[in-house]
């Protein structure tokens, strides 16, 4: 089993920035990739960006250019830093590890 932990979540003004983490535990040797997901109210889970063991990313076009991910294979963590944040942005984040674990979920708020 795999458990992944979130911190980092919060209220911020648009154009501000925040940065989530994520620490995985447990069979982490099952864990080839790593990412955030994000769901606003009303609206279906979308894919933010991911990561591999190997450091190769993939994001959604909406955070391209502000978004950025990174991975700590020692530390077993992986972070999204957000820079200029949108109200769009506003959702629940959830840290996913492959093929299915998910966390808990933190919320970001993006005031206007």
């Amino acid at each position: 089993q795999v458990q992944l932990d979130e911190s980092g979540g919060g209220l911020v003004q648009a154009g501000g920035s925040l940065r989530l983490s994520c620490t995985a535990s447990g069979s982490i040797f099952s864990i080839y990739r790593m990412g955030w997901y994000r769901q606003a109210p009303g609206k279906q889970r979308d894919l933010v960006a991911t990561i591999t063991t190997r450091g190769i990313t993939n994001y959604a076009d909406f955070v391209k250019g502000r978004f950025t991910i990174s991975r700590d294979n020692a530390k077993n963590t992986v972070h999204l830093q957000m820079n200029g944040l949108l109200p769009e942005d506003t959702a629940v984040y959830y840290c996913w590890g492959s093929s299915d674990y998910w966390g808990q979920g933190t919320q970001v708020t993006v005031s206007s």
